[in-house]
């Protein structure tokens, strides 16, 4: 497995960041997330689904998924942290399928980056009907234009977990694309740090 190891000297946690389900962990917007997260002494470990390095389009099945996903939060342990998983878009909804099925080891809350409650333009709520069997506290870090989640969905499934947070960034679109003149990753590591801190008491 592929991995990105970014661990400030002062970490207090470490998050395990899975990619998107069309771009790997090396993407631009991924990268300046990792790095605004480490001013804040959040360490990251970004991985890549099998898939992504063969560079193949066809996804993995979903038993590849969730050993993969298991295998990354393993890895992540050895960095003696608490750790915080999810990550961009697909990623992030494979993180929180794997955790629902069975809890990730040493894993105390789930952060998502764009979750992608529905298919552009089919505003359904099936693919969050696993988050009810998620036993951690969770956090969802959305644009308010994200064409993969109508806010008002994700408003009330977030609202029916009693462990879920969400974090709305104006102007933001799915690729977390917002006017010039702003850092988008800089505007999501900041409430991330802050919940991450909380959830672990430090």
């Amino acid at each position: 497995m592929d991995t990105l190891l970014q661990r400030p000297a002062n970490a207090f946690c470490l998050y395990v960041m899975a990619h998107g389900a069309g771009a790997g962990m090396r993407h631009p917007f991924l990268q300046a997330v990792a790095d605004a997260l480490e001013t804040l002494g959040m360490a990251t470990l970004r991985y890549e689904f099998p898939y992504m390095t063969a560079g193949k389009r066809r996804i993995d099945p979903p038993d590849v998924l969730d050993r993969c996903v298991r295998e990354a939060v393993e890895r992540a342990a050895r960095e003696d942290l608490p750790l915080i998983a999810g990550g961009k878009s697909f990623g992030g909804r494979m993180t929180s399928q794997a955790q629902a099925r069975a809890p990730l080891p040493g894993v105390v809350g789930l952060a998502f980056i764009g979750f992608p409650l529905h298919p552009a333009r089919k505003p359904v709520t099936e693919r969050a009907d696993h988050l009810r069997e998620v036993r951690v506290p969770m956090l969802f870090l959305q644009g308010t234009r994200d064409e993969l989640a109508d806010p008002r969905l994700l408003r009330s499934v977030v609202s029916a977990l009693p462990l879920a947070k969400l974090c709305e960034l104006e102007g933001a679109d799915h690729a977390f694309r917002v006017p010039k003149g702003r850092n988008a990753a800089a505007e999501l590591a900041e409430p991330l740090a802050t919940w991450a801190r909380n959830v672990i008491g430090r």
